[in-house]
């Protein structure tokens, strides 16, 4: 994605297709979540913000609307690296 706020009924419909549920998650600034495992795939968008993800030796920032996997199994961690709340799309592969 180019940095433009994704289409939610069309990032919904999509995951949904793919098998992933769909969720917002906010977080003010500050706020780090360090060292989460999940039994399943994780699908990550920025929809505001400013994130800090790391998994499987690399980091990202991503821009908005930029879609981050995270494959089930993996360490992962994410920040809010920036001055004013994030809000996030997630989902968890359907098992």
């Amino acid at each position: 994605m180019n940095g433009e706020p994704p289409d939610v009924g069309a990032l919904r419909d999509d995951w949904a297709r793919r098998g992933y549920s769909f969720d917002l998650w906010t977080d003010p600034p500050g706020q780090r979540w360090e060292d989460f495992v999940h039994d399943v795939d994780e699908l990550l968008v920025l929809a505001e913000g400013q994130l800090e993800v790391e998994t499987g030796g690399r980091t990202w920032q991503p821009a908005i609307g930029e879609e981050i996997h995270i494959p089930a199994g993996a360490s992962h961690s994410v920040r809010n690296i920036g001055d004013t709340t994030a809000r996030w799309y997630y989902g968890y592969r359907n098992s």
